[in-house]
């Protein structure tokens, strides 16, 4: 991967992608990193907002998708949406196309506004990291991994979905074992809490003094 200083529009700190699958617990593993001191920034987080109520980016979706994908507010129904996209693949990639410029843009600004001498590096969490082959925009990447079979019965759990529902979310992201192989650090959290918090001090020290 390129140094940080290679990466148009970055500041000299580190560049750290957090990625896994859905249903792996990144976002608890971000959270832990942040009780750390490490700076953080949800992509997720960034994508609900370049999707918000009055932005360009509804007004594309309702573009091509339709107004069936918005509440009786005007507000973007994200379970529409989702049934949606995730049963077309082409689909999928057309919100892609929408969504991730602006929350790249952003994701570079704030690495940029970060002080490299407070913070030797920061964490971008990123699902689709090496779907969209954001990956190289990284010094190094962090995949938060645990079985298929948890991966499902979590977001079965989490988002109320059948298993058939939760099987097609997962299927359609990079298998975990291919993200496993392309990271450079791992944390594994079909284990206990307990588990997980030692392979994040683990990274975080690696990190800290890498």
């Amino acid at each position: 991967m390129p140094p940080a200083d290679d990466v148009a529009g970055t500041s000299p700190v580190r560049r750290v992608a957090l990625t896994g699958g859905i249903g792996t617990g990144k976002s608890h593993v971000r959270a832990r990193f942040e009780e750390l001191g490490v700076p953080t920034i949800d992509s997720d987080r960034l994508a609900r907002e370049a999707v918000a109520p009055g932005s360009a980016g509804l007004a594309a979706v309702v573009a091509r998708f339709g107004h069936g994908v918005l509440d009786s507010s005007g507000t973007l129904d994200r379970q529409k949406l989702a049934k949606i996209v995730f049963a077309d693949a082409e689909a999928r990639r057309a919100l892609e196309a929408i969504i991730h410029p602006e929350v790249r843009r952003v994701t570079d600004a704030w690495f940029a506004s970060l002080d490299p001498a407070r913070y030797p590096y920061a964490i971008a969490d990123i699902p689709l990291l090496y779907e969209v082959g954001t990956d190289r925009d990284f010094d190094c990447v962090i995949v938060v991994a645990s079985e298929p079979a948890t991966q499902i019965r979590r977001v079965i759990e989490r988002d109320n979905l059948s298993e058939a529902e939760a099987r097609q979310r997962v299927a359609s992201q990079l298998p975990i074992d291919q993200k496993v192989r392309r990271a450079d650090y791992v944390i594994r959290t079909d284990g206990p809490f307990a588990e997980t918090e030692r392979q994040v001090r683990e990274v975080w020290k690696a990190l800290s003094t890498g």
